[in-house]
C-alpha cells in the first residue's frame, strides 16, 4: 500500500508574494529589458574595447587623411627639382628636409603615402574578389572540382609569389598598374582557402540544406546564405592582406623596380636614400618610420578585430 507523501516546505502551493518586484534600479530595469545585441553590434562593442585596436585605428586614419591633405599642405611639390637646396635637413621651412635633388621630403613622402596605399587598397580588393569567387565555388561544389581547383591554387601557390612579381614589372613597363597586377597574380589564394574552409563547413547547416530543399539556385544560396555568416574570417583576412601589398611594393621598389621618378612611394624614396643614409638619415627615417609604423597598425587592428569577431580566438 503507497504511504501518502507528507507536503513539505519545498512543496508548497506558490502565492502571490513569492512573486516580488527585483529590488534593481531603473536603468538596471531598462537594460533587462532591451532586445539582445547582433553579432555585428557586440563584435563592434568587443572593438571599442580594445583600446590598442581602436589606437592602432585611429594612427590609420591619420596616414590616410596626411596622404589625403599632406602634399597641400607645404608650399612645395613633390616633383620639382631645386638643386640649390639638396639634402637639407629637416627645418621650418621643409619639414622632413629635402632629398638629393631639392625635393621636399614632407610633399614626397605623403605622396608617397598615396602610393603605397592605393597599391595596398587595390590589390587586396581585388584578391578579395577573385578569392572569394575561387574558394566559394570549390568550397561549395567540393568532390572533383574542388579537388583539381585546389591543386591549381597550391601549384600557383608554390612559385614565389615576389619572383612573379619581379618577372611580370620586368617583362611589362614599370607602372602601378603593373605593380597591382603582379601582386594580385598570387595574392587571392590566401583569401580561396579561407573561403574554401568556411563554405565546407557552412554548407551543412540547416539553413543552407532547408533553402536547397526548397530549390534556391546554388549562386543564391552561396552569395545570399554561406558568404554573410562567412564574414568575420574574411574580412580579418583582408585586413592582414593591405599591409602585404603595401610591403610587396615596397620591397619591389626598394629592387627599383616600382613607379618611376619623380613620383614616389615609400619604397622607392627608402631605396633613394640608402646610399646616403649614414649621411642624411632623415632621408631614410622618414619613410621607413611611417611604413613601419603603419603595418604595425594595420597588423594590430586586424588582431583586435580577429578578437572581437571571435572571442573565442583571443589567447
Amino acid at each position: 500500500m503507497t504511504m501518502p507523501h507528507s507536503s513539505t516546505a519545498e512543496e508548497r502551493a506558490l502565492t502571490l508574494d513569492d512573486f516580488r518586484k527585483a529590488d534593481v534600479g531603473e536603468h538596471a530595469a531598462e537594460a533587462i529589458g532591451q532586445p539582445s545585441l547582433s553579432a555585428w553590434r557586440e563584435a563592434w562593442l568587443r572593438l571599442l574595447g580594445n583600446r590598442v585596436a581602436m589606437a592602432a585605428l585611429a594612427f590609420l586614419l591619420l596616414i590616410i587623411l596626411m596622404a589625403i591633405i599632406g602634399p597641400v599642405l607645404t608650399p612645395y611639390d613633390y616633383y620639382s627639382n631645386n638643386l640649390d637646396q639638396t639634402n637639407l635637413p629637416p627645418s621650418t621651412e621643409h619639414w622632413f628636409g629635402t632629398d638629393d635633388l631639392g625635393r621636399d621630403m614632407f610633399a614626397r613622402t605623403w605622396m608617397g603615402a598615396r602610393i603605397s596605399l592605393t597599391v595596398g587598397f587595390s590589390a587586396a580588393a581585388i584578391n578579395l574578389v577573385i578569392g572569394v569567387v575561387y574558394g566559394g565555388i570549390m568550397g561549395y561544389v567540393g568532390g572533383r572540382l574542388d579537388d583539381a581547383m585546389n591543386k591549381i591554387s597550391e601549384i600557383i601557390y608554390s612559385v614565389p609569389d615576389l619572383l612573379v612579381a619581379i618577372l611580370l614589372v620586368v617583362v611589362f613597363e614599370p607602372s602601378l598598374g603593373t605593380i597591382i597586377l603582379a601582386l594580385c597574380v598570387t595574392g587571392w589564394i590566401n583569401m580561396s582557402w579561407i573561403v574554401r574552409g568556411q563554405m565546407m563547413q557552412l554548407k551543412n547547416q540547416e539553413y543552407a540544406l532547408a533553402s536547397r530543399s526548397l530549390g534556391s539556385p546554388h549562386m543564391r544560396i552561396l552569395f545570399r546564405h554561406l558568404l554573410p555568416n562567412a564574414m568575420g574570417p574574411i574580412i580579418v583576412t583582408l585586413t592582414l592582406a593591405v599591409p602585404t601589398a603595401i610591403f610587396s611594393e615596397a620591397v619591389l621598389s626598394f629592387l627599383g623596380l616600382g613607379v618611376q621618378s619623380p613620383a614616389a612611394s615609400w619604397g622607392t624614396m627608402i631605396n633613394d636614400a640608402l646610399k646616403t643614409m649614414i649621411i642624411y638619415p632623415w632621408r631614410l627615417a622618414f619613410p621607413a618610420l611611417f611604413i613601419s609604423l603603419m603595418m604595425l597598425c594595420f597588423n594590430l587592428f586586424g588582431d583586435g578585430l580577429r578578437d572581437a569577431l571571435d572571442p573565442k580566438m583571443k589567447k
